[in-house]
């Protein structure tokens, strides 16, 4: 039973954070002056408490975030302006068994036989180092039992939050803080590889996050009604203008950690330290207003953080996946069905180190080749349409994972650097060239106003089951329409009107291969050609003070659909209150089944299914199931469909 005291020691980063703000209007006055021509500083300083309930999981989240905004005009036309944020998430104490250091446990592992699925703790596959030996095919490398730092405790079985195994592969993934439990811990970019205390305030790290942004600025005038505009420290680029999903706005990383796709983007965001540049040029004879832009993202390169398993919030389940790959490679682990040794006979298999798993993780270090620039042209034309034309050449936020490397032969022990569609992978963040552009006009007539981005990237990879590497390198064009109109609904209000904003996200991947084997599709798991819609409906009630609101989202191949109501009520003008959830729907389970390489045989002939007619060479024959690549097929809305949420927000300015 808990104490008081303990209690207490689990409230002192709140009851700090609330110190501090209540002193932040006395340090303004305190602050340095930085020169006589400088003005007061200007600081606003907002406390928010967010607590969400997950169906099944129980306290998803009750994070408290403290932030001050400050601004000061100094001396010779500079001004400086900052966000630091800090906060404090006590859910991985207060829900210890979901998410902190109790959570998982024991699991079993699967086996298709003829008469159903067999299940066997984790550790005791059918398919051991005994067996295979006794089946006359000695000096194999599997595994009869695993040490005691590689126990069957503190594990989740792989997808187990949005997918049953049915007859696919699974392997157990550690979810515990990496203080806890080191197995399958990697740095794979800012997460992956943090203890409890990092979880629970992730803005304090060794990339300071805490500050969100630190920039000077200033505009010189060049006459003629030109200026030069710059801006130099940590910031947010944003040249996109669309919600929910990026188009252009790549410029900086995302965390999706915080809330999955759910928060605002301004808040997930990753701030970079970026020198920005603006040639304004002002009005000609057939522009209103002119401006190119030079972006130089000087700062070390850091991917979109993409959740750690264990963590609430893991967008894709991509943090599992590639943590139970690590623990897979440093430690082994039972793999569900992956044996074929008879027709309609698939067992579980005790993998040692080194055979199958993630190895490497190949983070860009700094260097001049490996910063991002970029440049954009805008303008206001006579007629009242504002575009753009974008350029940026920069690094992946997404990783690649290119297999067939390195790894020691089940049955030989022979090792090598590379075996043709092996499941052992490093992961790369490739670099990438993007050009795009965009418009936002009005359609008096409709009442309307229309924006459209679209952009065409190159260096692009993707998982291809169709390669010896298991990846391939593709260009894709990705293109969003939006339209928002304010429209008088009287059921909802008389006096105000009801915002309704629609877009209409597509993306096509050029030379996109996908075929059909002996057992099932072969190829790209993603989509050649994908919509994703949403729909935001929100209304303004009480002369602005509620506002209560919807949001659809509906991804088109995956057959996955959100819906995301909330209502906001400013209680005062410093204290607002936001209550909602968001409630996932999916009926394409069916489609996400894809090709898992568990039968590219690159260790002839075990793998190869029983009776095939070339069981020597290796290449995917298209049995599958939902892991690894199902998640690229149902999509960030379709991998999360079973954490639905209730949520509350207090949000307090001083």
């Amino acid at each position: 039973m808990e104490t008081f005291p303990n209690s207490s020691r689990r409230l002192m980063p709140i009851l700090a954070a609330l110190s501090v703000s209540l002193a932040m209007p006395a340090w303004a006055d305190a602050l340095p002056s930085l020169g006589e021509d400088s003005s007061p500083w200007q600081v606003d300083v907002t406390y928010e408490n967010h607590t969400v309930r997950r169906e099944r999981a129980g306290l998803a989240k009750f994070r408290n975030t403290l932030q001050a905004e400050f601004d000061k005009k100094v001396v010779d036309g500079w001004a400086i302006h900052g966000i630091v944020r800090g906060s404090w998430d006590g859910v991985y104490r207060m829900n210890k068994d979901e998410y902190g250091k109790d959570a998982g446990g024991s699991i079993n592992m699967q086996s298709t036989t003829p008469g159903g699925f067999l299940t066997t703790p984790w550790g005791t596959g059918p398919v051991t180092n005994a067996v295979v030996a006794g089946l006359g095919l000695p000096g194999n490398r599997f595994v009869d039992t695993y040490p005691a730092t590689n126990p069957n405790a503190g594990f989740r079985v792989l997808g187990d939050r949005w997918h049953d195994i049915d007859g696919g592969v699974a392997f157990a993934v550690p979810v515990r803080p990496c203080d806890e439990d080191k197995r399958g811990c990697r740095d794979f970019g800012g997460y992956g590889d943090q203890k409890q205390s990092e979880l629970e305030s992730p803005e304090f790290n060794d990339r300071a996050d805490f500050i969100r942004e630190l920039y000077a600025r200033k505009t010189f005038a060049l006459g003629d009604g030109k200026d030069l505009f710059v801006k130099i420290g940590k910031q947010q680029v944003v040249w996109g203008r669309t919600d929910l999903f990026r188009v252009l706005d790549v410029i900086n990383p995302v965390d999706f950690s915080r809330n999955n796709i759910y928060d605002e983007l301004s808040d997930i965001r990753i701030p970079m330290w970026i020198a920005q540049v603006e040639y304004r040029m002002g009005a000609s004879e057939s522009m209103q207003d002119r401006n190119l832009q030079f972006v130089w993202n000087f700062d070390k390169f850091r991917p979109n953080n993409l959740g750690q398993c264990g963590s609430p919030n893991s967008i894709l389940d991509a943090g599992c996946f590639f943590r139970g790959m690590a623990n897979l490679w440093d430690n082994g682990g039972t793999v569900s069905n992956f044996a074929n040794v008879a027709p309609g006979v698939l067992l579980a298999t005790n993998f040692g180190p080194g055979q199958i798993g993630l190895n490497e993780v190949d983070l860009p270090n700094w260097s001049l080749s490996n910063t991002q620039f970029g440049v954009k042209y805008e303008g206001v034309t006579q007629g009242g349409l504002s575009f753009s034309l974008n350029a940026l050449t920069y690094r992946s936020q997404l990783p690649s994972l290119h297999g067939g490397k390195r790894a020691t032969n089940s049955f030989t022990g022979e090792f090598r650097n590379a075996w043709p569609y092996l499941i052992s992978f490093d992961m790369h963040y490739p670099r990438v060239n993007l050009l795009g552009g965009s418009m936002d006009f009005q359609v008096p007539d409709a009442n309307a106003a229309v924006r459209v981005e679209a952009a065409f990237t190159d260096g692009e990879e993707f998982a291809n089951t169709a390669k010896s590497e298991l990846y391939s390198k593709n260009r894709v064009f990705r293109a969003v329409v939006g339209v928002d109109r304010p429209t008088f609904i009287p059921f909802i209000s008389e006096t105000s009107a009801t915002l309704i904003s629609g877009q209409l996200f597509y993306q096509h991947i050029f030379d996109h291969e996908w075929h059909r084997a002996a057992f099932g599709p072969v190829g790209m798991p993603d989509w050649e050609n994908n919509f994703i819609g949403t729909l935001l409906i929100k209304a303004f009630l009480q002369n602005g003070t509620l506002s209560p609101q919807i949001i659809f989202a509906h991804d088109v191949k995956a057959h996955a659909t959100v819906a995301a109501p909330q209502v906001e009520w400013n209680v005062t003008n410093d204290l607002k209150l936001t209550v909602g959830a968001n409630y996932k729907i999916a009926s394409g389970r069916d489609r996400w089944h894809f090709d898992d390489c568990r039968a590219c045989n690159p260790f002839a002939p075990f793998t190869a299914p029983a009776g095939d007619a070339d069981p020597f060479t290796a290449y995917s024959r298209g049995l599958g199931g939902m892991e690894p690549l199902g998640r690229f097929r149902a999509g960030p809305i379709g991998a999360a469909f079973k954490e639905n949420d209730l949520f509350v927000k207090v949000n307090y300015k001083f």
